[in-house]
C-alpha cells in the first residue's frame, strides 16, 4: 500500500519541471505549459523586477517627511499652471531636439503661434528622428523640456493655448 500513494507522485518528473524552467529562462518566456497523455504541467515565473524598481525611489523622498510636506504643495501648484492650455505629451521614450540641426533656429519658442500639424520638436528614438506635430493651432504658452533632454512616454513637452 505504501507504493500505491507514491505511484501518482512519480508521473511528475522533477527533471522535466526543471527543464521547462530552463526553457523559460533561455527563451525569456514568462510561462510554458506541456500536456502529454493525461499529464499537464504548467511552469510560470512571476515578474517582479519592475515594481521593485518603482518602489525603491518612492521611499527616498518620503524619508524627509518634514521637507516633503511643503514639496507636494509646490508640485501641485506647478501642474495647475501648466493646465491653462492643452499639454502636448511625449508619445515615446527618447531624446528631444528643439531644432532640425544644431545651427538652425528652434522649431518653436514661447509666444509663437502654431498651426495644427506644425512640427514642435523632434524626438530621437532608436536612431530615428520623429517629428512631434502640434495637435491643434494656438499660442505656445510654455515649453517644458530643453534641447537634448531625455524624455519618457507621456511626459509633458509643450503647452498650447
Amino acid at each position: 500500500m505504501a507504493s500505491s500513494p507514491k505511484a501518482p507522485a512519480d508521473p511528475i518528473d522533477a527533471r522535466l519541471v526543471r527543464r521547462l524552467a530552463d526553457i523559460l529562462t533561455e527563451t525569456g518566456l514568462s510561462e510554458i505549459e506541456v500536456e502529454h497523455g493525461g499529464l499537464k504541467i504548467r511552469v510560470a515565473k512571476t515578474l517582479t523586477a519592475a515594481p521593485v524598481h518603482y518602489a525603491a525611489p518612492v521611499p527616498a523622498p518620503a524619508a524627509a517627511a518634514p521637507a516633503a510636506a511643503g514639496a507636494p504643495a509646490a508640485a501641485a501648484s506647478e501642474p495647475a499652471a501648466v493646465r491653462t492650455g492643452d499639454v502636448v505629451k511625449s508619445p515615446m521614450v527618447g531624446t528631444v531636439y528643439m531644432q532640425s540641426q544644431p545651427d538652425t533656429p528652434p522649431f518653436i519658442k514661447v509666444g509663437d503661434t502654431v498651426t495644427a500639424g506644425q512640427t514642435l520638436m523632434i524626438i530621437e528614438a532608436m536612431k530615428t528622428m520623429n517629428p512631434i506635430p502640434a495637435p491643434k493651432g494656438g499660442k505656445i504658452v510654455e515649453i517644458l523640456v530643453e534641447d537634448a533632454q531625455p524624455v519618457e512616454f507621456g511626459e509633458p513637452l509643450v503647452v498650447i493655448e
